[in-house]
């Protein structure tokens, strides 16, 4: 048991750490073709990457029954977290609402959006407030 946790651990820390130096460098590669831009369009073009990728990857999974779980563990949470955590979100969306449960894929989206620009805005205020030290 103690083997397996650490075997998944080294897929995960080693696909985040690939996920993360490949967004790095396709965010940085996005900037320099627009240098003077003021829109985000490396994290855009990084989300909506990551989203391309999740789903053609998780539909070879489930359509071909196609990689070992550590693969899947690898790539899925590992590498595509490192690279987008975007990506789960736009799948877990997907998922939710092909199978017929609009109401919840909607709630999962709106509480997203509002709750996390919230918070965004929350710390935000708290880090930037007076009263704090």
């Amino acid at each position: 048991m103690v083997k397996a946790a650490v075997i998944n651990a080294l897929l995960i820390g080693s696909g985040g750490f690939a996920g993360a130096l490949l967004r790095s460098g396709l965010s940085g590669f996005v900037y320099r073709q627009v240098p003077l831009s003021t829109f985000p369009y490396g994290t855009l073009v990084v989300n909506l990457v990551g989203c391309f990728f999740i789903g053609g990857f998780t539909g070879l999974v489930e359509a071909r029954q196609l990689f070992g779980p550590e693969l899947r563990t690898f790539v899925l949470i590992g590498l595509l977290g490192g690279f987008t955590t975007f990506s789960t979100f736009g799948f877990e969306s997907f998922a939710l609402l092909r199978d017929g449960e609009v109401e919840r894929g909607l709630a999962y989206i709106a509480l997203h959006l509002i709750l996390g620009l919230t918070l965004v805005w929350v710390g935000y205020s708290l880090a930037t407030s007076n009263r704090v030290g």
